[in-house]
């Protein structure tokens, strides 16, 4: 029997030796840097203007932008996934590791390292970004020190969840297309239509969105939803936003096991 730290081992190997690493630190550095390049032009200059960074309410709201990127990292875990399928390496893979569940597991275990380290990537250039600003306008952030690494824990969190969710996704769609389109589209389109059809949308503090805006405390969307005169749901706190994207990962990764996996692969 394989022991996990094989397959592990095999896995981080995987992911080192593939160009999805590099992609993977492109869209970190990218997405820190949007909210580095966001502070600099300040969202006191926005159209309409945004609270200043010397406010909580305008760093927060800096930070949070990173949330909209959020599917960068799912959809880095689907394709992680869907690509050995593609490729037909699966075929190897289980002949390697004939208990797929276990597979799965240690691509959970790698990929949650991956989307830790890119969650922590974004954190640090953005929470950069946000000090240099403030330092370059000669002013204070409206966080505290302690609040402010607070919010980047989250994002980190965040980041981590959502690649475990891609991972888990992809396993349970296999075909690489199919499951990149249901995420970019479930993230970019489905979540905001439900968010805007009054009654519906108090659904939307438990979808894997609205658990990230409870998560991170980044209510962009849901004030501007409010805005058109919607009501807007309230969003859950952030340790049971945490819970709901928890949640989300353990249900996809069972139902991958207990009903992809055990398709054939051919």
């Amino acid at each position: 029997m394989t022991s996990m730290t094989a397959l592990l081992s095999a896995e981080a190997h995987r992911l080192s030796s593939t160009r999805l690493r590099l992609w993977g630190l492109l869209a970190a550095v990218t997405t820190g840097g949007f909210v580095f390049l966001l502070a600099m032009v300040g969202p006191e200059n926005f159209d309409p203007p945004m609270p200043g960074l010397a406010t909580a309410a305008g760093t927060q709201m800096l930070l949070g932008m990173a949330s909209l990127l959020a599917f960068v990292p799912a959809l880095l875990g689907t394709t992680a996934v869907t690509a050995e399928y593609r490729h037909q390496t699966i075929t190897f893979t289980y002949l390697f590791a004939p208990r797929r569940g276990t597979v799965l597991a240690a691509k959970l275990g790698v990929y949650a390292a991956a989307g830790f380290a890119y969650g922590l990537i974004v954190a640090v250039i953005a929470g950069a970004g946000l000090v240099v600003t403030a330092s370059v306008h000669g002013i204070s952030l409206g966080l505290p020190t302690g609040e402010l690494v607070g919010m980047l824990v989250r994002l980190v969190v965040m980041m981590t969840v959502y690649t475990l969710i891609g991972v888990a996704v992809g396993a349970l769609l296999r075909n690489q297309v199919t499951a990149l389109v249901a995420l970019g589209g479930y993230f970019y389109l489905g979540e905001t239509l439900l968010l805007l059809i009054p009654g519906v949308n108090t659904i939307y503090p438990f979808l894997p969105g609205g658990a990230s805006a409870g998560l991170t405390g980044f209510t962009f969307l849901a004030g501007a939803v409010a805005q058109t005169g919607i009501s807007a749901p309230q969003l859950l706190s952030a340790p049971f936003g945490a819970l709901v994207l928890l949640g989300y990962v353990t249900v996809a990764a069972v139902v991958a096991f207990t009903t992809s996996l055990r398709r054939d692969v051919t």
